[in-house]
């Protein structure tokens, strides 16, 4: 039997101009210049006898044709991968691409350095990181797995915790010197409340669960931020009282530079995941990622002081 071409090569060439709907874009990822993507989509094409994608001169959309290729395409590589995943299971090492999302301010200061580690351990695995402000499809942006902090953004994807983090209110010694400490969630109406916006979160809009109930809270504030970074360090400059993880949160309270305020009530958690897509075999470099990073958060940090010693 005669392969008349590389079947396997087509069909993730093919995958990658649908993820990235930009065949310069594919072609930089294959180390191609763009005639020769071009030149091969055409040959794929012209074996095939039906156009796969529409193309103009800012982008490209599939095709029906080409929406039951990606959809065959994406099976058929998952198998593949399956296949010899089952066959060197047992003798193999990690190895091949891995994509990891997270997000910006805890991608860059904490996924980055554990991606650093990772690979020292791991030198055959090569590791691409997207750090962006919100949850991505992993599907159809091809990433292996993200890591986020919160509610899972869909609950079709399997995920594992990897750390409970609970939020607070947090405000400097400095502004509780000057406008006086909240006794009551009526009290917020007359201080300042630094805003981090997230995703689609209601501007200024506080949630606060009591049992099964939630209770929103408008506040305000002249300071807000998309950044969390940006907020704290606004805390920190005594601008107001801002929420924040327990993560982010412990090292300034234990070291006084923050303060939690109204600790007896209870906002939503921000528990660390990681997510991933559902598939039957999961490759081994992403089960060994999942592992270190399941080993590195299992190290515990000194958590805030219950409510009734803070």
């Amino acid at each position: 039997m005669t392969v008349k071409t590389n079947i396997s090569a087509d069909l993730g060439f093919f995958v990658l101009i649908a993820r990235h709907r930009s065949l310069s874009a594919a072609a930089r990822a294959l180390d191609l210049t763009p005639p020769a993507a071009t030149k091969r989509l055409a040959q794929l094409e012209s074996r095939l006898g039906v156009r796969l994608v529409n193309r103009t001169t800012r982008s490209i959309s599939l095709t029906s044709e080409g929406e039951t290729f990606l959809a065959h395409a994406t099976r058929i590589l998952d198998e593949i991968e399956e296949m010899e995943e089952a066959v060197t299971s047992g003798r193999s090492t990690p190895r091949g691409l891995l994509r990891v999302n997270a997000t910006l301010g805890f991608g860059r200061t904490t996924i980055a350095p554990l991606v650093s580690a990772f690979a020292k351990q791991y030198p055959d695995v090569e590791v691409q990181v997207e750090v962006t402000d919100g949850p991505v499809d992993l599907v159809e942006r091809g990433f292996d797995l993200a890591i986020r902090f919160g509610a899972l953004p869909d609950k079709r994807l399997n995920a594992r915790r990897l750390m409970s983090n609970r939020r607070f209110l947090c405000a400097s010694p400095a502004y509780l010197e000057r406008h006086g400490e909240p006794a009551s969630l009526a009290d917020l109406a007359d201080h300042r409340c630094i805003i981090h916006r997230q995703n689609d979160d209601a501007y200024g809009v506080w949630r606060f669960v009591s049992g099964e109930h939630t209770e929103a809270v408008k506040v305000r504030g002249t300071l807000a931020s998309n950044d969390g970074d940006i907020a704290l360090g606004w805390a920190l400059e005594g601008h107001g009282i801002l929420i924040r993880s327990e993560w982010d949160l412990a090292k300034y309270v234990e070291s006084g530079r923050l303060k939690v305020v109204l600790p007896k009530l209870a906002l939503p958690a921000a528990d660390l995941f990681v997510y991933y897509p559902s598939r039957r075999n999961q490759s081994i470099r992403t089960r060994a990622f999942i592992d270190f990073l399941v080993t590195h958060f299992r190290r515990p940090f000194k958590p805030i002081a219950p409510a009734e010693e803070t």
